[in-house]
């Protein structure tokens, strides 16, 4: 359970219902998730988050596919079940396909994998590196 629970529409003040507006209907929904809900005890974190995710997930030079498929990757990473779970979905409904999914757990298992082997290694990145474009 939420640490304070979570805040139902019914029982939401008018600035959180707003924001709840706001998510159903620009994400085509007659539901909100229980991240929104859970944040709602603080309504500035909550407007503040949403208008951000918003603005950082609208079209732009990556597709919805490769933005849902990126905080796939950075929750798996994070080890966030709920982001997981999340965003495997919203990557499936912007057309992630089960080999794409596998893909992409083994990159981000392999970048993991070698990013703590350069952490313990401490490997110092290479001059080319730098100055490639």
């Amino acid at each position: 359970m939420a640490t304070l629970g979570l805040i139902e529409y019914k029982d939401a003040s008018p600035e959180v219902r707003a924001v709840y507006d706001d998510i159903m209907a620009t994400r085509k929904t007659d539901w909100i998730n229980n991240f929104w809900k859970a944040i709602a005890h603080d309504p500035i974190t909550l407007r503040r988050t949403w208008e951000d995710i918003k603005q950082i997930m609208a079209p732009g030079a990556l597709d919805a596919l490769t933005k849902e498929m990126v905080y796939l990757a950075v929750s798996v990473s994070n080890q966030c079940g709920y982001c997981i779970a999340s965003h495997t979905a919203g990557a499936r409904k912007q057309g992630m396909t089960d080999e794409m999914f596998k893909e992409l757990m083994a990159v981000v298992g392999m970048a993991n994998q070698t990013n703590r082997l350069v952490s313990g290694y401490q490997v110092e990145i290479d001059d080319k590196f730098r100055t490639s474009k």
